[in-house]
């Protein structure tokens, strides 16, 4: 349940194995669109790819230095150290054609299948309703489509994955765990590389081919390149992302204000690209010019579309429901803080770790002890270095 990169490592790892599986995706598109979102390709999240990537597209830009701005754009600390970056388009497209053969085709090219690979299947304008245990030791799935609601659909399956995340439905049907706002959003968007280098010299010195942050009180931004359209990694014709974190009372007008779309609508999570209202948009950039370095302000102000994901805490105090037959995956585990970069990472380490369950290295409950301990890690870290940011006091802070 769920066809996004979560779901999608689960899948493939499965179909490599020879068994059938079938993804239940939500969204009524044929493909899941970016945000423009850049992601951390960190290890498990490489392993991944390298293991399990027949089409062996190169997934990450690379950064050779993190390092840190003051106020005035100088840099106040640096540290000698290479982080790759990648993007959720590029993932997607490339999982969705290792899975199905489906994706954007000028990402990567469809491979050839393994020859013991099952079969697998992606559908989408799935909206699930109740998982249940039949007669027969299985799992029945019911679901409807957005525009028939009244015409329910069932499937049976050995094993259910829940892989619809932080909100997750399927974990709710069983443990309902609901989503804390964290008291503050991210904004977020991407700058072409072009632009930058063309017109803002400053930025492309302080942006390219670095890790670059700036903390201030109750503020922190960030920005690194990220593959371009298409999934390129050539210089010149790459993305340059960035997050910068701002704090928001949950309820408040201010934060009402910033989450009610074009269309009139409050959005709790995310507030679409495309979606934003010009006039809070022009205000967030005036805001950029007085509190940002200057070129951070600059990667800001080119943005076209930026959108906004309210940060929130969850955590599921168990990932295996129905003796064993449903599992969950991803954030439906444990929605991170993205100060962590562990989202993607957290997603790959379950797919991995299924793959050597169901190769008889590692037991169920050795799996979901192994799963549990590492979202209750990281999500004590990401609280940590959040709070730290947005509420108390960085050590590099201006």
């Amino acid at each position: 349940m769920g066809g996004s990169l979560a779901g999608l490592f689960a899948g493939i790892v499965l179909k490599r194995l020879g068994h059938n599986v079938r993804i239940l995706e939500r969204s009524a598109t044929s493909l899941l669109q970016t945000q423009g979102a850049g992601i951390v390709a960190g290890g498990d999240t490489q392993a991944f790819f390298q293991r399990h990537d027949l089409t062996k597209t190169p997934i990450a830009a690379v950064s050779k230095l993190r390092h840190y701005l003051g106020r005035q754009g100088q840099e106040i600390d640096r540290d000698e150290r290479e982080q790759k970056m990648t993007s959720w388009d590029l993932l997607y497209n490339i999982l969705r054609a290792n899975f199905d053969g489906g994706g954007d085709r000028s990402y990567c090219d469809v491979p050839s299948g393994g020859k013991n690979d099952g079969q697998a299947v992606y559908e989408v304008d799935c909206i699930v309703t109740s998982v249940h245990e039949t007669g027969n030791n299985e799992m029945e799935v019911a679901f409807h489509s957005h525009s028939d609601t009244e015409g329910k659909q069932t499937a049976t399956s050995d094993l259910v994955i829940a892989a619809d995340g932080a909100s997750s439905t399927i974990r709710n049907f069983f443990n309902t765990t609901p989503r804390q706002y964290a008291g503050y959003v991210a904004w977020r968007g991407t700058v072409p590389e072009s632009v930058i280098t063309a017109s803002y010299p400053a930025a492309a010195e302080a942006f390219i081919e670095k890790f670059t942050f700036y903390h201030s009180t109750g503020l922190q931004i960030l920005a690194y390149i990220i593959p371009g359209p298409g999934g390129t990694l050539k210089p010149g014709e790459r993305l340059l992302n960035f997050v910068w974190y701002c704090n928001y009372a949950e309820g408040s007008d201010e934060w009402r204000d910033l989450m009610t779309d074009v269309d009139g609508k409050l959005n709790s999570i995310t507030l679409h690209a495309g979606k934003m209202r010009p006039e809070i948009w022009q205000r967030q950039k005036k805001y950029a010019r007085e509190v940002l370095p200057p070129q951070f302000a600059d990667l800001v102000c080119a943005t076209k579309e930026p959108f906004v994901q309210a940060i929130s805490d969850v955590i599921s105090g168990s990932v295996m429901f129905a003796n064993g037959k449903v599992i969950c995956v991803g954030d439906a585990v444990a929605g991170f803080r993205p100060h962590t970069a562990a989202s993607t990472t957290q997603a790959a380490r379950h797919a991995l770790g299924i793959e050597e369950v169901m190769k008889g290295n590692m037991s169920w409950d050795e799996w979901q002890q192994d799963t549990l301990r590492y979202a209750s890690d990281l999500q004590r870290s990401g609280v940590s270095m959040g709070d730290r940011s947005q509420f108390g006091r960085h050590p590099l802070s201006s």
